[in-house]
């Protein structure tokens, strides 16, 4: 039985690890959501991975209920409180945890 511990170590092994411009790293988490952490050629490029590893089929996803994700431009937060409205899901690694311990692809 997959754990979401082991998923999550999976995602945090091959996406690029963001940090803070004081040079603190920002460890993925369950709950994160992946548009944000991670540029969209590292998330497909990893989510193939995944498929091979864990033995779920993601090419059954509907990409497009995730995509576009508008990420924010990090000086917006000083010149306005409006948050940003998505138009797409956001795709978590609970997400891929889920899937992984039922064998297929869960969401859309």
């Amino acid at each position: 039985m997959v754990t979401e511990q082991e998923v999550l170590e999976f995602f945090r092994d091959e996406l690029p690890v963001l940090g803070t411009f004081s040079g603190k790293l920002i460890p993925l988490q369950l709950d994160d959501i992946l548009q944000e952490y991670a540029e969209e050629d590292d998330l497909v490029f990893c989510m193939n991975k995944y498929s091979d590893m864990f033995n779920v089929d993601v090419s059954v996803m509907k990409y497009n209920v995730y995509y576009p994700w508008f990420k924010t431009w990090f000086f917006r937060k000083w010149f306005t409180t409006k948050p940003v409205k998505q138009i797409s899901k956001p795709l978590t690694v609970r997400m891929f945890a889920e899937s992984a311990r039922a064998g297929h692809w869960l969401y859309d």
